[in-house]
């Protein structure tokens, strides 16, 4: 629908021309109706494009600039961003009890997403990452917005060291971007788990090992492949909404499974989203954002366990190099770019996990 442009609304602000912003796993739960979202939100956290206009108090950025547009909404003043954790900025997002803001995201803070011809970018000196001026690596730098930070988080998170092994679960987007990350970071063997044969086979591809959850269980699967050695990290990338292979929902069902496959005293990062509470979720516990894991089997085996949001600051310079070095090339998980207005088409397709429907990305000027 048209709404009214994005503007300048403080003098630290910038206003970005939107040149590719993506559909996010993550979009899916507020799509659902399963994140308390206000009707009327654009949505889109995932952003890139070229300056158009900056205000008073912007020194650094200009008018031009290609930029890449973290999800986290920071000050770049408080004791989290000095500490390097701008997922959970201090002073961005309004709301009672919440620390940590995005753009477009159901309680993050007042922000209007870019799935939008502009977004207005908050601290813009602070929080834009620019890109060489041009198109080149556009599906590429467009991951660094979310899902390529994310997918690195995730692994860090575990505790990774090079030379170990790493499950993930879940190969979405974001569990790709891990599988892609540990590979980068010089993971040993990674096993990638789902069920949906377009994400497999984007896993093999990367030289990981595809694990198909509907042929059998994946941690017997994965102990066989490994002797019954198991992994020593664990990348958690569904979610809350976590399903088995007849399609019921179980909110544990991905960390239980991490629990049993990596070894004693082993990592597990917790990247997918899991929310305070959720009233339409299936189990009792889960309305309240409680949920049954296996807490005994990880307190015994010593594991370590890491979560949250990405501080997108951390990784994204780094990852723009590795990309311009050649060293990683997160584009290969995109699966469609289509106009922006052809956008409530994706959303069906993206959320019906179509085959072949891995990654859309949107262009506001198509």
């Amino acid at each position: 629908m048209d709404v009214p442009d994005a503007s300048i609304e403080e003098p630290t602000d910038a206003l970005v021309r939107i040149t590719t912003t993506n559909i996010c796993g993550s979009d899916l739960h507020m799509y659902e109706g399963r994140a308390g979202v206000d009707e009327g939100t654009v949505f889109g956290h995932e952003n890139m494009g070229v300056v158009e206009e900056v205000g008073p108090g912007v020194t650094r950025v200009k008018k031009g600039d290609r930029v890449s547009v973290p999800f986290n909404v920071a000050c770049g003043s408080c004791r989290s961003c000095n500490e390097g954790w701008t997922s959970f900025c201090e002073r961005t997002n309004p709301q009672e009890g919440m620390q940590g803001a995005a753009y477009g995201y159901a309680n993050m803070g007042p922000y209007r997403g870019g799935q939008a011809d502009y977004l207005r970018v908050p601290y813009a000196d602070f929080n834009l990452l620019t890109l060489p001026p041009g198109d080149e690596h556009e599906t590429d730098f467009t991951m660094l917005s979310d899902i390529f930070p994310t997918g690195w988080h995730g692994v860090a998170l575990s505790g990774f060291r090079a030379g170990d092994r790493v499950a993930i679960m879940g190969a979405g987007p974001v569990g790709l971007m891990a599988a892609h990350s540990a590979r980068i970071m010089g993971a040993q063997e990674v096993f990638v788990v789902d069920q949906h044969p377009d994400r497999l086979r984007l896993a093999r591809e990367i030289d990981c090992t595809p694990v198909d959850f509907s042929a059998g269980d994946p941690v017997q699967q994965i102990m066989d492949a490994t002797g019954g050695k198991g992994v020593d990290r664990g990348v958690e990338a569904v979610g809350w909404q976590a399903h088995d292979s007849t399609g019921d929902e179980h909110p544990e069902l991905t960390i239980d499974n991490l629990v049993q496959v990596v070894k004693v005293h082993g990592g597990i990062g917790v990247v997918g989203v899991f929310v305070p509470k959720d009233p339409d979720s299936p189990g009792v516990g889960a309305k309240e954002g409680r949920i049954g894991w296996d807490y005994g089997t990880f307190f015994t085996k010593g594991q370590q366990m890491g979560t949250g949001q990405a501080p997108v600051k951390r990784y994204n310079r780094m990852q723009r190099d590795l990309i311009l070095d050649g060293r990683a090339a997160p584009s290969f998980i995109v699966s469609h770019e289509v106009p922006l207005a052809e956008a409530p088409d994706a959303y069906d397709h993206f959320d019906r996990r179509d085959d072949g429907w891995t990654k859309v990305l949107l262009k506001p000027s198509a």
